[in-house]
């Protein structure tokens, strides 16, 4: 099973993870992996930070020769803006003397935390009333390291052609049309890649980013939701018999672990709680040698996003993640200075006015770990030539 851990803040040296159980002898292209980390950099509504950072990985251990070892693998990505926060988060020397007035302000102007961040409960838990201990590892900066342990299960499922896609299905109160829709997954990431905020619809785009020019005039944030489509899955990942099993489950805790996502939804979700159940339940239909990996049934519709019982069905997997508006706003919130707990406002910290776009990499990514953990869960041994052979038996096997 796959397992890993992530570490860094993020105005430290770098980000590093540690990720063990992944299989021997897949192939890994570092050209497609560094794809990853650029498209999460994207998106109309993203701050100065994406302007300093070209991130790329480091690979340290786990791979030899472009192909994994069965050993653990260790990625980095180095924090080029580390050069300007080395007097304040030097691990180990303490705050520099010779700091200018900006420096002055981020080193120990900590005290008011902001509503709708880790600030203050974190602080409170571990009894730091210097904020910056608390923000710097709450950082949606450490999304990077997990797009980037993401982008190896990626690699590892498209061995098996399934394909991970995303695209904004709103920002703010604008949405996108619910008769539009491209069902080609290739169609759907050629359309998001040569859009600003990844939709798939040109008038709807120009809203979007109107929506954010307006937000970003008020100097306030907004959020949104984004969709992951994936194809290609067999049916049978996931499991029935234990609720940690259950794959929608599963999924939902790894989508609501990213920063300032608040909401997950499968297939029709809550719109589904508005209809009969006649008409939410996708009947059931077979046709000899229609899709082996669907073991021949197939479904007209997809209410179920995918998955029945705690297992994919076949269909293709829809979710979708709801986040909130950013919590770190040019104009800033009421709070309290926790040394003097007289009223203050909040403290300001470089930020972003939107981040759905590439909250929904940061989401492909969760989703592509989840499934490549239950993919050999399913299938799994130590190595890819057993794992092919037991996916290639179990698509063979007549039901």
């Amino acid at each position: 099973m796959l397992t890993y851990l992530t570490a860094g803040e993020s105005h430290g040296p770098q980000l590093t993870s540690i990720i063990d159980g992944f299989p021997a002898g897949l192939q890994i292209d570092i050209e497609k992996l560094n794809f990853q980390l650029q498209r999460r950099q994207k998106g109309y509504g993203r701050g100065g930070r994406m302007k300093i950072e070209t991130d790329q990985a480091i690979i340290l251990s786990g791979i030899r020769n472009s192909f994994t070892l069965g050993s653990p693998i260790t990625l980095a990505i180095k924090n080029a803006d580390y050069a300007n926060w080395t007097k304040i988060m030097h691990p180990i020397n303490p705050i520099a003397d010779d700091l200018n007035l900006k420096e002055r302000r981020l080193a120990y102007e900590t005290t008011t935390p902001r509503p709708g961040h880790a600030d203050l409960t974190g602080g409170i838990k571990l009894n730091h009333k210097d904020f910056r201990n608390i923000l710097e590892r709450a950082s949606a900066r450490e999304t990077a390291i997990r797009v980037a342990i993401g982008a190896l299960a990626r690699q590892f499922l498209e061995q098996f052609d399934i394909q991970i896609a995303s695209h904004v299905v709103s920002i703010g109160d604008v949405f996108l049309p619910d008769e539009i829709i491209i069902e080609d997954i290739n169609e759907l990431r050629s359309v998001t890649e040569n859009s600003e905020v990844r939709c798939i619809d040109k008038e709807t785009e120009e809203n979007y980013i109107s929506a954010i020019k307006n937000a970003k005039a008020k100097r306030d944030s907004l959020g949104g939701v984004a969709e992951v489509i994936v194809t290609g899955l067999p049916v049978g990942l996931g499991g029935f018999s234990q609720p940690e099993k259950r794959l929608d489950s599963i999924l939902a805790a790894a989508i609501m672990a990213i920063p300032s996502v608040k909401g997950f939804e499968m297939g029709d979700g809550f719109k589904s709680a508005r209809k009969l159940g006649s008409d939410v339940h996708d009947e059931i239909f077979y046709e000899k040698d229609s899709n082996k990996a669907k073991k021949d049934f197939y479904r007209k519709t997809n209410s179920a996003g995918g998955v029945e019982g705690g297992m994919t069905n076949g269909e293709h997997l829809v979710i979708r993640a709801a986040a909130k508006p950013i919590s770190t706003l040019n104009k800033p919130l009421k709070t309290v200075n926790v040394d003097t707990k007289e009223p203050a406002e909040a403290m300001v910290e470089r930020t972003d006015n939107c981040v759905v776009p590439a909250m929904g990499v940061v989401c492909e990514a969760a989703v592509a770990l989840v499934l490549a953990n239950s993919f050999m869960a399913k299938f799994g041994t130590d190595n890819m030539s057993e794992i092919k052979q037991n996916y290639d038996n179990y698509l063979n096997n007549s039901f």
